[in-house]
């Protein structure tokens, strides 16, 4: 044999496409692969002879209207790709998929080794590994098992364009004992048609942020407009910058921004208003929560978030941020030294990020020289002066609720020192207090003791 041809795997041509709705080209691909599954155990076995080097039957060329169908015809893939997708898809669809391809040739309760795969802690089937697909595209061939080794671990196109990826297996274990897994965005728009966001867990550390707002219910000075102006400038053009301006390699990639100021000031409506110009999801991320709740497993959860990103072009928003301002924690036991850690590779993974990376801080003055010039953008929110407070309340009012007589909302912004978000909700409470009295007025009393409520929050005497 050509020592420099490898042999494409053994994958037998597809059954006919069954009509039976919208699992049509998935089922069909899966019969296909539980053929394939089938083949290689009994050369395993000994029931059958290797053959080194098959043909490749041709893709199906179908479209029957199904989510999959739709998936493959906007992204093409080859034969190989195609089967590693549905290896990876099996186990969502069919949770004893693998197992009944081994008990199908070996007998019910036996384990095959070279067949690979691992069980999950609450899914009771075989999930597939870098040795599944090995096996299922090499079977025994030492030559043919090497060269789809090499491109399992990054040389084909699935695998870098993040819709497929070998996790990385425990510390001591051979590559390929990694699990196979599909992009869950990619499978449930595969599974079900519909592009949901990630949500928010313990392996997701991260959620959407959305509004109805727009840039005008910013009331800022004119120095954080300003700024704010420079950082749109780059989030609309920041690609034909790097791009087709030839920037990339001289600079380097993506944007930081910091946001510094008092809570309530306008820091996330910012971000979120961002990421709604481009038309980009912009994704929180409240290191308290990351650092504390997951200590030891955040280095893995913020690469998941970051690597999701870079691929999707989110925005990334990074709120309680002020833990990484100050020093380094004295390492006293093992949480100190994972929260150390924990710091470093974040500020590292910020500083490569090729994306939006947006600091939220609390602390205005408080961001030392040496930890701003990581930054291309730095933004203050102060507390609003009283002509902007005004124009909060303002803005704030609904239309239909009138301002009690001889109650003059600027002796109101003037006497009292509030942020936007207390002020949102000083009106939110005094409007509720306007309805249970079943009338649509604005009076100084509710106004007032709403904004007391407000300086409690905030332990501020009044």
């Amino acid at each position: 044999m050509d020592q420099h041809v490898m042999p494409e795997p053994a994958i037998p041509p597809p059954p006919a496409l069954p009509d039976d709705g919208a699992a049509g080209l998935l089922a069909a691909w899966l019969r296909r692969l539980e053929q394939l599954a089938q083949i290689r155990l009994r050369q395993a076995l000994g029931d059958a002879a290797q053959d080194g080097s098959p043909v490749l039957p041709e893709m199906p060329d179908a479209d029957d209207g199904s989510p999959f169908a739709t998936f493959l015809a906007s992204r093409p893939m080859d034969e190989v790709e195609t089967v590693l997708l549905t290896i990876t898809l099996a186990p969502h669809v069919r949770p004893d998929f693998f197992d009944r391809a081994v008990e199908a040739c070996h007998g019910q309760g036996r384990d095959i080794a070279l067949f690979g795969g691992v069980r999950g802690h609450q899914h009771r089937g075989v999930l597939p590994t870098g040795d599944t697909a090995l096996f299922l595209l090499a079977g025994l061939d030492l030559d043919a098992r090497l060269h789809w080794q090499t491109r399992l671990l990054g040389g084909l196109p699935i695998f870098a364009d993040g819709i497929l990826r070998l996790e990385s297996p425990p510390p001591g274990e051979p590559p390929m004992s990694g699990r196979l897994l599909i992009d869950p965005d990619i499978a449930q728009l595969i599974l079900t048609g519909q592009a949901r966001p990630p949500r928010l867990s313990s392996d997701f550390p991260a959620e959407i942020l959305d509004t109805v707002l727009a840039w005008d219910a910013l009331v800022l000075p004119t120095q954080t407009r300003t700024r704010i102006d420079e950082l749109r400038a780059w989030v609309e053009h920041g690609h034909t910058l790097m791009e087709d301006w030839g920037m990339r390699g001289k600079l380097r990639p993506g944007c930081r921004a910091l946001f510094f100021g008092p809570p309530g000031t306008g820091k996330t409506l910012t971000a979120t208003l961002l990421g709604k110009t481009v038309g980009r999801p912009v994704f929180r991320i409240d290191l308290s929560m990351v650092v504390s709740k997951y200590i030891g497993e955040t280095e893995k959860n913020l690469a998941r978030v970051f690597d999701r990103a870079e691929r999707k072009n989110w925005i990334l928003f990074f709120d309680e941020a002020d833990a990484l301002f100050g020093k380094r924690a004295q390492v006293r036991d093992a949480r100190d030294r994972y929260a150390n850690q924990e710091v470093s590779y974040l500020l590292q993974r910020i500083e490569a990020f090729d994306g939006l990376a947006i600091l939220a801080s609390n602390l205005s003055n408080n961001v030392d020289s040496a930890f701003s010039r990581r930054f291309e953008h730095l933004v203050h929110f102060p507390i609003p002066k009283a002509r902007e407070r005004l124009e909060l309340w303002r803005r704030m009012l609904p239309e239909v609720v009138d301002v009690e007589p001889g109650f003059d909302l600027a002796d109101l912004a003037n006497q009292h020192e509030l942020s936007g978000g207390a002020i949102a909700n000083a009106v939110r409470h005094a409007c509720l207090m306007a309805l249970a009295r079943g009338e649509s007025t604005l009076r100084r009393h509710d106004a007032e003791e709403s904004i007391r409520r407000e300086f409690a929050k905030e332990n501020r005497l009044q």
